[in-house]
């Protein structure tokens, strides 16, 4: 007898592929829940600060995530072009069918978050 080549057996590629298939879609289905999303990570902020609390460790770890969390903030904060650099201002509308948008986001919210 030989053996064929075709296992049913997943391969790590595989695995890797399907978990990223679900967390997406996971992701994808709490996209319209916003205040559900902020309140959780707000809960897992203070979990996380309770825990550093009590256990009194983990600083450097949590000096590290700040100085992360601060850097994506300000991404999320700042405009993706900068106004005083722009020779002749922030571009209106021309025409019916344009969108003016005074603020357009370095980093998107979802991204952020």
């Amino acid at each position: 007898m030989e053996a064929s080549g075709n296992d049913d057996k997943p391969t790590a590629a595989s695995l890797t592929l399907r978990a990223s298939r679900v967390f997406q879609y996971w992701l994808d289905k709490s996209l319209p829940h916003v205040a559900a999303r902020w309140g959780a990570l707000v809960g897992v902020v203070l979990l996380y600060t309770l825990r550093v609390f009590l256990l009194k460790g983990f600083y450097i770890v949590t000096y590290g995530l700040a100085i992360y969390n601060l850097n994506l903030l300000l991404g999320f904060l700042t405009p993706q072009s900068d106004p005083e650099q722009e020779e002749d201002g922030p571009n209106l509308p021309t025409k019916s069918d344009q969108e003016f948008k005074p603020f357009v986001r370095r980093l998107p919210e979802f991204k952020f978050w």
